[in-house]
């Protein structure tokens, strides 16, 4: 009996895990981090995963908005911990439908009064087996999955924030690059003007209030393309924060920007309340957490009724001349005499009334953030359409001027001027797509890609 019992022991201990230290280096996690690039090997196996498909270049000649977003999900920190919290979560499953061990007790007894020639001893071996009762371990189990399933939906939920954040820097970085070559053109007209008006002013036909006034919106225009350039710069750095790498690692990157470019009407990107409630993954993952919540107190009601312990055992030793092997069987349970588990009862039901509380909390605001985002995404679309009306008329009187300068019935400072009206509407319209295409985004984001494409 004995040698079984220690092989087993032995088999036991060297099935057991071995801890294996991981210790962090800063200086380690800086060296990664700035050795970050858009053409590293595990991010082109990153994507082909994702794509299911082969790359037929790398690098990329051009980064669009779909593979810089799978680059933020392959770098982002974020990202990853929110995937650690799910890895940890989905063996809380494991560990919840672990049943629980047998316990062996060895207990050898010496007999005092033992005659000679006897041995004194009484070798004895007591188990004892829990036997899980009223369905603790399903509760348990449940709500382990629920809470992973919760974190499988955060880790969604990451991901959507992380793309809106691409998007964001992305449009950033467009509108900037587009308002600075609006901005050169114009400033290239402007100082066109301010010497044809000088000339002018030589001969005595215009005034020096003329050629002033003209000097000063060129100035303020330098000022702008300036502060645009100074933009570009930022967002640059911002897309780069967004992707999760160093602001060297865009450097000499043909970024692409057709897919933010169109937009759809608002009819089609805003789809009924109801269908973007069920896409919202913090919605859904705060559900989950209520219904953990249920099973947590399913698991406490079921503690108030005891577990079994079974108790066999047995003993060898001698008694006077004889030898003798005793068998015993003993049963064991806790008697809820003093309480019936009734303040985990009551932690848990606070707990779910909690979790139902925050649910409807979560659920309102992102009704809000819906509606917010769709009645901004209209109203700048609208925004959007005036501005390209009012460039409509803006190109046709240009191309009327210009015909007349052809004509000779106008000179060339009134074209010049005609070219910096169109400059300014095309910079009001430039404005108005940013604006529509931020929007956008958020909507996007609220929904979480319900009625448009991802």
């Amino acid at each position: 009996m004995t040698v079984p019992v220690c092989l087993a022991l032995l088999g036991a201990l060297a099935a057991c895990t071995s801890f294996r230290a991981r210790p962090l280096d800063v200086d380690r996690g800086l060296a990664l981090f700035d050795a970050r690039r858009l053409d590293d090997p595990g991010l082109r196996q990153f994507i082909e995963r994702s794509e299911h498909a082969q790359l037929a270049r790398w690098p990329l000649a051009s980064w669009d908005f779909a593979h810089l977003t799978l680059a933020a999900d392959y770098y982002r920190a974020d990202l990853n911990l929110a995937r650690a919290k799910l890895t940890a979560a989905e063996a809380a499953v494991v560990t919840a439908g672990a049943r629980p061990n047998p316990a062996l007790a060895f207990s050898p007894t010496y007999d005092t009064t033992a005659e000679p020639g006897i041995s004194p001893w009484t070798l004895g071996f007591t188990f004892d087996i829990p036997i899980e009762t009223a369905g603790k371990r399903g509760y348990r189990i449940a709500q382990a999955q629920h809470l992973a399933n919760a974190a499988r939906l955060q880790v969604a939920n990451a991901a959507w924030q992380v793309r809106n954040q691409v998007r964001i820097s992305l449009v950033q970085l467009h509108s900037a690059q587009r308002a600075g070559e609006i901005l050169t053109r114009q400033l290239e007209t402007q100082r066109e003007a301010v010497l044809l008006l000088q000339k002018r002013l030589d001969i005595g036909e215009a005034s020096v209030t003329d050629v002033q006034l003209v000097r000063l919106t060129a100035a303020n225009t330098a000022l702008q393309l300036r502060e645009t350039e100074k933009e570009t710069a930022q967002a640059r750095v911002g897309l780069a924060a967004a992707l999760g790498v160093p602001a060297t690692a865009l450097q000499g990157v043909d970024l692409s920007f057709e897919a933010i470019d169109s937009l759809p009407s608002p009819e089609t990107a805003a789809p009924s309340r109801r269908e973007a409630l069920l896409n919202r993954t913090d919605v859904l993952s705060a559900l989950a957490d209520y219904e953990a919540s249920q099973s947590a107190l399913q698991l406490e009601m079921a503690r108030q009724y005891p577990d079994i312990h079974l108790g066999p055992g047995f003993s060898h030793g001698y008694t006077a001349s004889e030898l003798e092997n005793a068998v015993t069987f003993g049963i064991s349970l806790t008697l809820p005499l003093l309480n019936r588990n009734q303040g985990p009862i009551a932690e848990a039901q606070a707990h779910r009334q909690e979790a139902a509380a925050t649910f409807d909390a979560v659920q309102a605001g992102a009704v809000a953030e819906v509606e917010q985002a769709a009645s901004a995404y209209r109203d700048s679309v609208a925004k959007l359409a005036t501005a390209e009306q009012l460039l409509t008329e803006q190109r046709q009187r240009m191309s009327s001027t210009q015909a007349l300068f052809d004509s000779g019935e106008a000179n060339r400072l009134t074209l010049v001027q005609a070219r910096g009206e169109l400059s300014a509407i095309e910079l009001a319209r430039a404005q108005a797509l940013t604006e529509a295409q931020l929007a956008l985004g958020q909507l996007q984001g609220a929904t979480q890609g319900t009625g448009t494409p991802p």
